[in-house]
């Protein structure tokens, strides 16, 4: 499985994507955070589903891309060329894949700031082609293992928040979905682009990078449950 998380906030875009591949007893580690490059800008995008969907899907969108003499300066039409290429690939391979009982469910996160655009953008791609944009009642999206960091998202990120707490509250968010599960795990990769900048910047974290913020994480949630308000629940505990 996956964990990719794309978040938008006013100061800019935040991108993070762990790197676990299992298959069956078998795990190695490959980027699923990938930079993309069109007419000098760049990109990322992130997927979930099969790899070979996602690799075949990139390749024609940048064959697409390049064949094109008029290009694009705006995201959003980069994001409608990926969906495109989704479509195509799935006329090609998908017969093949249900055969084998693999369903074509390729989700993707592109991210980043063409020449046209104001500022920084963010898009979530279905499997069907079309897409939804990030929005100030919806600032992120996440693919893959989507369950477990969500409600730490939904109570604490909102389009004001500011960029560096938005890089910890993804962070948060795939902890809490490492913690409950083995197939997604470090290192991460983490890509930020501020709304001033025009070039994402792009780094990969390991465990050992991380300890002691999850380390602290984890304590502070310990000694926050000590403090709970537990009054309501006296009755419980003296019987009847």
């Amino acid at each position: 499985m996956t964990f990719c998380i794309g978040i938008k906030v006013r100061e800019g875009i935040v991108a993070l994507a762990d790197t676990r591949i299992v298959r069956g007893g078998e795990q190695s580690n490959k980027q699923k955070l990938s930079e993309f490059q069109h007419n000098g800008q760049s990109l990322f995008t992130m997927t979930s589903g099969l790899r070979s969907v996602r690799d075949k899907a990139i390749i024609y969108l940048d064959e697409s891309l390049r064949n094109d003499p008029q290009g694009v300066d705006r995201l959003y039409q980069v994001a409608n060329r990926f969906g495109e290429q989704l479509r195509r690939v799935k006329a090609e391979d998908g017969e093949a894949l249900q055969s084998t009982n693999h369903k074509f469910n390729s989700h993707a996160i592109i991210g980043g700031r063409l020449l046209g655009d104001a500022m920084p953008q963010l898009f979530y791609v279905y499997p069907e082609g079309n897409w939804i944009e990030a929005a100030e009642d919806a600032p992120y999206f996440v693919i893959g293992r989507t369950y477990y960091g969500k409600p730490i998202l939904d109570r604490l990120l909102t389009h004001e928040t500011t960029l560096k707490t938005a890089i910890g509250l993804a962070l948060l968010a795939f902890d809490a979905t490492r913690t409950s599960v083995t197939d997604v795990d470090c290192p991460i990769d983490v890509a930020v682009l501020p709304t001033h900048a025009t070039v994402p910047t792009f780094r990969r974290y390991t465990e050992a990078d991380l300890a002691t913020t999850t380390a602290w994480w984890s304590a502070t949630l310990a000694n926050s449950l000590q403090q709970l308000p537990m009054d309501w629940a006296n009755d419980l505990l003296t019987g009847p």
